[in-house]
C-alpha cells in the first residue's frame, strides 16, 4: 500500500479562467475571514454543537462561496468517503452536516485551528507511521459505534477535481469492524481555483478563492452502502468507487 500517496496535480491544472472579483470585494472577503477567525475559534474551541456548525458556514459566507448538498442526509454513526479538491473541503462538510474528520497529524500544531479540529473530535492520523494505521481504524470504528459520523478522505491528498486518486481501502476496515453504513461523497467545485495541489500554501489558497467572483461546492450523497457479511475492505471500497460515478476512480493497491 502506498502509505503517502503523491497526487500529480498542479498550477497547470488551474487554466485561472474563473470570472474575477473585484479587488475590493477580495479584500473585504479575505478581511471577513480573519474576523470570523478571530471571533470564531474561541467559542469553537470551547463549545461543542452550534458554534462547531456556525464557524464553517460562516467562513463559506465571508469568502463568497455557495454551498449545495444534494442527497439523503447521513444517519449518525455513518462513514462518509469523500473525494478531496481542496481544505474547503473540510469547511463544507462540517458546515453540512454533523461529523467528525480523519485528518493528517500536522493539523494538530496549526495555531488555533488545531484545537478547534481536536474539539470537534478529529481523529489525527499519522502517515509517517504506517505502524500506527489499527489504532486509526480503532478509534474510528469506536466513533462509529458510539453514533458519530466520521468523514474520511481516502484518496489520502488533494486532487484538482478533474483528476482523481485512488482510494485506499484501509480505513474502510473501520465501517466493517462496526457494522456502520458507508456513505459515499462527491465533492465538486465549478472552478478548479478552489483547488489546493502542488506547492500551494493555505494563504495563497484563501487568496485566490477570494478572487474568485463566485464559487459553488456541491456535495452529492450517494446512498449508503451496507458492509455485507464477509466482505473485504476493497470490496466495500470498490463499491464506493462505483457509485460516485463518472469520476473514473480505481481501486489502490
Amino acid at each position: 500500500m502506498n502509505w503517502q500517496p503523491a497526487s500529480g496535480c498542479g498550477d497547470g491544472c488551474r487554466p485561472g479562467d474563473a470570472s474575477p472579483s473585484t479587488p475590493v470585494t477580495a479584500a473585504l472577503r479575505v478581511t471577513g475571514l480573519i474576523a470570523v477567525l478571530l471571533m470564531g475559534l474561541l467559542p469553537a474551541a470551547l463549545l461543542r454543537g452550534g458554534a462547531l456548525r456556525a464557524l464553517p458556514r460562516a467562513i463559506l459566507a465571508v469568502l463568497g462561496v455557495r454551498l449545495v448538498w444534494r442527497g439523503p442526509a447521513p444517519r449518525p454513526g455513518s462513514l462518509l468517503v469523500a473525494n478531496h479538491v481542496s481544505w474547503l473541503d473540510v469547511v463544507a462538510l462540517h458546515a453540512a452536516v454533523p461529523v467528525r474528520l480523519v485528518a493528517k497529524h500536522d493539523v494538530r500544531q496549526w495555531p488555533a485551528i488545531g484545537a478547534t479540529a481536536g474539539r470537534s473530535g478529529a481523529i489525527f492520523i499519522d502517515r509517517n507511521r504506517p505502524k500506527s494505521l489499527p489504532q486509526t481504524v480503532g478509534e474510528v470504528a469506536a466513533a462509529l459505534r458510539a453514533g458519530r459520523s466520521v468523514a474520511v478522505f481516502p484518496e489520502g491528498t488533494t486532487y484538482c477535481g478533474t483528476e482523481s486518486g485512488a482510494f485506499r481501502p484501509a480505513l474502510f476496515q473501520a465501517a466493517i469492524d462496526s457494522g456502520a453504513p458507508v456513505v459515499p461523497i462527491s465533492i465538486s467545485y465549478d472552478s478548479t481555483e478552489a483547488a489546493f495541489v502542488g506547492a500551494d500554501t493555505l494563504w495563497g489558497s484563501v487568496l485566490r478563492v477570494a478572487r474568485v467572483r463566485r464559487l459553488t461546492v456541491t456535495l452529492v450523497a450517494a446512498p449508503a452502502l451496507r458492509p455485507e457479511s464477509g466482505a473485504g475492505r476493497r470490496a466495500l471500497a470498490r463499491a464506493a468507487q462505483a457509485s460516485l460515478g463518472g469520476r473514473g476512480y480505481r481501486l489502490a493497491a
